[in-house]
C-alpha cells in the first residue's frame, strides 16, 4: 500500500502548495462567514423568532458546543480515512445544514439546524489544519501558511457583515445563511482539483470508548460552565461537572494505555504546548465574546443599520488581514512566545480603549478595534502553529483537533461567560418604567432588543445607557482575561528566533 503521509510523497510544486492553500482557506472562510453573520443577525432573530434571551445564547453556543465536543472524533477520523475525504463531505454536510437554518420557523428550529451545522463544522476544521502541516514540511513556509489560513477568518470576518448587512436590510434574516453555500461549492470543486489526499498509513483500530469519552468530557463541562452563568449553581451543573471530569480522567488514562491512542495527551507535559493550547483559550475567550455583544451594541445602543454594523467592524478585520505582512518580521526580532505576548497585549490595550470609546463618536471606537484585530491575528496564527509543529506529520489530524477544540472550547465559554455577564449587568441595572405591564415588564429585563419594542420613548434613552454600561464593564473583562494569557505566554512559550521567509 502506498503512503499517503510522509512529507516526500506530499512534495508538491510550490504553485500547487498554494494553489491547495488557497482551497482551505476557503473552509475556513466558510465558517468565518457564518460566525460572523450569525453575530449581525441576532437583532433581526430577535425581531422575527422572539426568542429568549436563554434562547439567544444557544443559538451561538449550540453550533461551538456540538463542534467543540466532536473535533478530536472528527480529527482522528480524518487521519484514518483520509483528510481531503472528510473535508470534502463535511462542507457538503455544511451547505446542507445551511439551508435548513435559513429557513427554519422557530427559534428551536434554527437551535437544531445550528447543531447540525456543528456536526458539519467539525469534519473541517481539523482536516483544513492537518493537510496545512503535510503540505507545508518547511516550518518558516508553514508558519506563513498558518498565518494566511487565520487571515482567511479575518476575510470572512469582513464578507459576512457586509453580505450580510446587505442581505438584512433587503431580504428576512434567513437569507444571511444562503451565503454558505456558493462557498461550499468553491471548496468542494477546488478541493477535488487541487488538495493531495493524505492520512496515517498505520492508524491502528478505532477505539469507540475513546471517541464516546471525549464527546463526554468535553460537551459535559462546557455545559456546566454556560448552565452555571445562566442559571447558577445547581445540581444541573454539579452533575455535569461530575460527568465531564470523571470522563476526562478515564479518556486521558485510556489514551496512556493505548498502543495507538485518538489523541497524544503526553503533548501535554510539555509547558511550550499546554502554554500555547491556554492562550489559545483565553484569547479566542476575549474575541468571540466581543464579537458576540459588539454587533448588538452597534445596533441596538447606536442605532446602525445591519450594513452600517458590519461597515463599522472593518477595522479589526483589515487590522487581522495586515498580520500576514508583518508576521515574519516580528517573529524573527521577538521570537514566537514573546510575539504572542505582544498581540495580546494588543488586544487587551485594544478592548481598554472599547471600553473607554463606547460613548464616544465612532472614530474612537474604530481606532480601538484595530490593535484587537492585529494582535489576536497575531496570537492566533502564532499558538496554531506552536500547537501543530508539536507532532508527527501523520498524526497532523489528531494535533490539529487539539488546536481547533481550544478555539471552539473558547468560543463557547466567550459566548457563554462574557455574553452572560453583560445581561447580568443590564438585569441588574435597567429601570422599568412605573405603570408598564408585567409582560412588558419581563421583556425589558430580558434583552435589550426586547426592551426597544415595549419601551415607551422617554425610556429607551436610558435603557440603552444601562447596555452600553454592561458593555463597557464585559470589554474591561476581556481585557483583564487577554492580559493574563500574554503572561502566559511570555513564561511558557519559547522563543527562538525563526528567520525570516
Amino acid at each position: 500500500m502506498t503512503s499517503l503521509t510522509t512529507p516526500a510523497q506530499l512534495s508538491l510544486s510550490a504553485r500547487r502548495r498554494w494553489a491547495s492553500l488557497a482551497a482551505l482557506a476557503a473552509a475556513v472562510l466558510l465558517l468565518a462567514i457564518d460566525g460572523t453573520v450569525l453575530s449581525l443577525a441576532v437583532p433581526a432573530l430577535t425581531a422575527s423568532l422572539a426568542p429568549s434571551a436563554e434562547e439567544i445564547l444557544w443559538i451561538g453556543d449550540v453550533y461551538s458546543l456540538t463542534l467543540a465536543g466532536l473535533l478530536v472524533l472528527m480529527g482522528n477520523l480524518a487521519d484514518r480515512f483520509g483528510r481531503k475525504r472528510i473535508l470534502l463531505a463535511g462542507s457538503v454536510a455544511f451547505g446542507a445544514a445551511s439551508l435548513l437554518a435559513a429557513f427554519a420557523p422557530s427559534a428551536q428550529a434554527l437551535i437544531g439546524a445550528r447543531l447540525l451545522l456543528g456536526v458539519a463544522g467539525a469534519t473541517l476544521m481539523p482536516s483544513t489544519l492537518s493537510l496545512i502541516r503535510n503540505i507545508f514540511t518547511d516550518s518558516v513556509e508553514r508558519t506563513r501558511a498558518i498565518a494566511i489560513w487565520a487571515t482567511a477568518f479575518g476575510a470572512g470576518s469582513a464578507i459576512g457583515p457586509l453580505v450580510g448587512g446587505f442581505l438584512l436590510e433587503r431580504f428576512w434574516w434567513g437569507s444571511v445563511f444562503l451565503i454558505n453555500v456558493p462557498v461550499v461549492a468553491l471548496v468542494v470543486i477546488s478541493g477535488l482539483l487541487l488538495l493531495p489526499e493524505s492520512r496515517d498509513p498505520q492508524p491502528g483500530r478505532f477505539d469507540v470508548l475513546s471517541a464516546v469519552l471525549s464527546m463526554a468530557a468535553i460537551v459535559q463541562l462546557v455545559y456546566a460552565v454556560k448552565h452555571v452563568v445562566g442559571s447558577g449553581l445547581d445540581a444541573t451543573t454539579v452533575a455535569g461537572v461530575v460527568v465531564g471530569v470523571a470522563a476526562g480522567v478515564l479518556f486521558v488514562r485510556r489514551q496512556r494505555r493505548l498502543e495507538q491512542p485518538m489523541l497524544d495527551v503526553e503533548l501535554f507535559r510539555s509547558a511550550a504546548f499546554s502554554g500555547a493550547v491556554a492562550t489559545n483559550v483565553i484569547a479566542i475567550l476575549a474575541l468571540t465574546g466581543l464579537l458576540f455583544f459588539f454587533s448588538q451594541y452597534l445596533q441596538f445602543a447606536r442605532g446602525h443599520s445591519p450594513l452600517q454594523a458590519g461597515l463599522a467592524e472593518l477595522p479589526a478585520t483589515i487590522a487581522s488581514i495586515v498580520v500576514v505582512a508583518i508576521i515574519g518580521v516580528v517573529v524573527a526580532q521577538l521570537g514566537r512566545g514573546r510575539a504572542i505576548a505582544l498581540g495580546l497585549a494588543l488586544a487587551a490595550a485594544g478592548l481598554v480603549a472599547v471600553a473607554g470609546a463606547a460613548h464616544r463618536p465612532y472614530l474612537w471606537l474604530g481606532l480601538a478595534l484595530v490593535p484587537i484585530g492585529l494582535g489576536i491575528g497575531l496570537a492566533m496564527t502564532l499558538t496554531g502553529d506552536a500547537i501543530i509543529s508539536a507532532a508527527p506529520p501523520r498524526k497532523a489530524g489528531s494535533v490539529s483537533a487539539i488546536t481547533e477544540t481550544a478555539n471552539e472550547l473558547g468560543v463557547v465559554l466567550g459566548i457563554a461567560l462574557l455574553g452572560s455577564l453583560l445581561s447580568l449587568v443590564y438585569r441588574h441595572n435597567v429601570s422599568v418604567p412605573r405603570g408598564l405591564p408585567a409582560k412588558d415588564a419581563v421583556r425589558v429585563r430580558d434583552s435589550l432588543g426586547s426592551a426597544l419594542r415595549v419601551l415607551p420613548p422617554d425610556a429607551v434613552a436610558g435603557a440603552r445607557d444601562t447596555f452600553i454600561t454592561g458593555v463597557q464593564v464585559t470589554s474591561l473583562v476581556a481585557a483583564a482575561l487577554t492580559l493574563i494569557a500574554a503572561v502566559l505566554a511570555w513564561a511558557l512559550i519559547p522563543s527562538p528566533r525563526i528567520p525570516r521567509p
